[in-house]
């Protein structure tokens, strides 16, 4: 879709780009496509997010941010490719759908699921947050496929085929070397595997998003071969700005832009910056922080949100300050200068290792915006990055859809 065509529909919907005296208004629409969630999501009242609560995103704070959609994650971690571990994941992804699901339930006059990009935009002139589902981490099928036509009933609009550590659908972009796996080198790069074709065809068929942030460059390159729609990252960075595996190469943006997707770029401190002190500062609290608590190992449902935490992270940041706007932004301007402003689009990864100095939770989405402005992206561009391509990717997967 042309710009032309896709701010007529925003237009149409009662969000034209703002005019010059409009300048400071909030875009059409404001999307974070990558909101982790703990696994105890609004079953314990300090993850109710109803409520102003420890989490970066709760409701408050995308009200008073101006957020107005996020697409939360069902991501489980890595565990043996064999029916224990497929048995586990499968149960740790029902904890997190039944966590959401619960959110929906209990404040339907804040926020509303949004399945297509219509129900989206309806939410928003409505004057309601949306809520899409996304799997990270396709292990949680449980290696069956009809467990995503069954994520798919239950909300599910994209899917993330890999996380760290290879799984039974493709290589990572950082394999768990820790545990036999290969390191990341042409020969350890084997791509995608036959159920992970499988996969990316069935989403093509249901009109799901392929989403291939965590993937290895050889299973991205895979993806884009096998996906008969556009495919898209819902949270990666630019490895030409920082040299980071996650981060990817100049030539896989190209790629993803040329047939027809999207590449939002996250906010997320590793990604954008390199700070060796810091990973060893935080890696120090977080095990002081477990042997405190009398555990066996660090627990990030558990011990992200204790005061302890809190007061530990505040002082690292005094010696190891975080990424900020700044750096997000020069990340922003590499990737639409390499794939295009209409092929690049905006992540925060908030309570799953997202934050920024600027951007340090929901409540600062419109900081995010003036950075923007101030950078020289004009409304129509912020748009754009902000939703517009985003919508117009999953509107093509839509219309694809045979189901």
């Amino acid at each position: 879709m042309n710009t032309t065509a896709l701010l007529a529909i925003l237009a149409a919907l009662g969000f034209a780009t703002a005019s010059p005296a409009q300048a400071q208004q909030d875009p059409p629409v404001t999307i974070d496509t990558h909101v982790d969630i703990p696994f105890n999501y609004m079953s314990e009242p300090r993850f109710d997010v109803g409520h102003d609560s420890r989490l970066l995103v709760d409701l408050g704070k995308m009200e008073r941010g101006g957020l107005n959609a996020a697409f939360f994650v069902v991501w489980v971690p890595q565990h043996a490719l064999d029916a224990a571990g497929y048995a586990k994941a499968v149960q740790q992804a029902s904890q997190k759908y039944d966590g959401i699901g619960r959110m929906l339930m209990m404040y339907p006059d804040r926020i509303r699921l949004a399945t297509t990009p219509e129900q989206l935009m309806a939410n928003r002139k409505a004057g309601l947050l949306s809520a899409t589902i996304e799997i990270e981490n396709a292990y949680s099928l449980g290696h069956d496929l009809r467990r995503l036509d069954a994520a798919f009933d239950r909300g599910a609009r994209s899917v993330g085929l890999v996380h760290v550590g290879n799984n039974d659908l493709c290589t990572s972009s950082l394999p768990d070397t820790e545990h036999g796996e290969p390191a990341m080198n042409s020969a350890g790069d084997t791509g995608m595997s036959d159920f992970g074709r499988t996969v990316v065809k069935r989403a093509n068929q249901l009109g799901m998003l392929v989403d291939i942030s965590h993937a290895s460059d050889h299973c991205v390159r895979d993806a884009l071969k096998v996906s008969t729609t556009p495919i898209y990252a819902s949270h990666s960075g630019a490895r030409a700005v920082l040299d980071h595996p996650r981060n990817l190469p100049d030539d896989l943006l190209r790629a993803i832009a040329a047939k027809g997707g999207v590449i939002d770029a996250v906010a997320y401190k590793e990604f954008l910056k390199k700070d060796p002190g810091r990973e060893a500062a935080e890696r120090k609290l977080q095990e002081a922080i477990a042997k405190q608590a009398g555990e066996k190992a660090y627990d990030s449902d558990n011990d992200d949100y204790r005061p302890e935490m809190e007061a530990g992270m505040a002082e690292i940041q005094k010696k190891y300050p975080l990424a900020t706007l700044d750096d997000y932004v020069k990340q922003i301007r590499h990737m639409v200068k390499v794939a295009g402003i209409d092929h690049v689009g905006l992540a925060s990864d908030f309570d799953g290792g997202g934050g920024i100095t600027g951007w340090k939770d929901a409540s600062e989405t419109r900081n995010v915006t003036a950075a923007l402005r101030k950078a020289g992206f004009s409304d129509a561009d912020i748009a754009k990055l902000w939703g517009g391509n985003l919508l117009r990717v999953w509107g093509e997967v839509e219309r694809h859809a045979q189901h």
